[in-house]
């Protein structure tokens, strides 16, 4: 039986470096987001033939992306490891893009949260397509999927 889905999403805590209350909000909205509906198949073939569901758990070593796959009963799946390098440029564009969101949330006109809000969509989705690319072959997932993979993928490279 095929269920290409997750129910269970884990953050390495140690490799998140820095919280506040704005970041811890938008890893819980992903989080429960990603649980309520998503799309995930990892693409290689098992013995045994399962499908699904999925406990994944996200690390970052070594400057790369860990993403270990469990079924779930919780016994290992498999692990994809993926180079961050190509998503150096849009984690730090989103980081920029939504500092400035923040911002405009306290302050600004109504006109300008709007402005900055769809320049952080447009961050946002371009690089959720570049992770389905760099998922191609791996796992197959979908958009708003890869979308909120993104997020906690973000969440993972937060400085302070």
């Amino acid at each position: 039986m095929s269920d290409p889905r997750l129910i269970h999403i884990d953050l390495d805590q140690g490799s998140i470096i820095h919280r506040n209350a704005d970041i811890e909000q938008e890893r819980r909205i992903a989080i429960f987001d990603l649980l309520e509906e998503n799309y995930f198949r990892p693409e290689r073939k098992h013995d045994d033939g399962y499908e699904g569901p999925f406990r994944l758990t996200l690390s970052v070593h070594d400057g790369r992306l860990v993403m270990d796959i469990a079924r779930e009963d919780t016994s290992h799946f498999e692990t994809i490891v993926l180079g961050m390098a190509r998503f150096q440029r849009p984690i730090r564009e989103y980081f920029a893009i939504c500092d400035s969101y923040f911002q405009a949330v306290k302050q600004a006109s109504a006109q300008h949260i709007e402005t900055v809000d769809m320049a952080r969509r447009g961050i946002h989705n371009d690089a959720s397509e570049l992770l389905k690319e760099r998922l191609a072959g791996k796992i197959e997932v979908d958009f708003d999927t890869a979308r909120r993979l993104f997020t906690l993928i973000c969440v993972l490279h937060i400085k302070g």
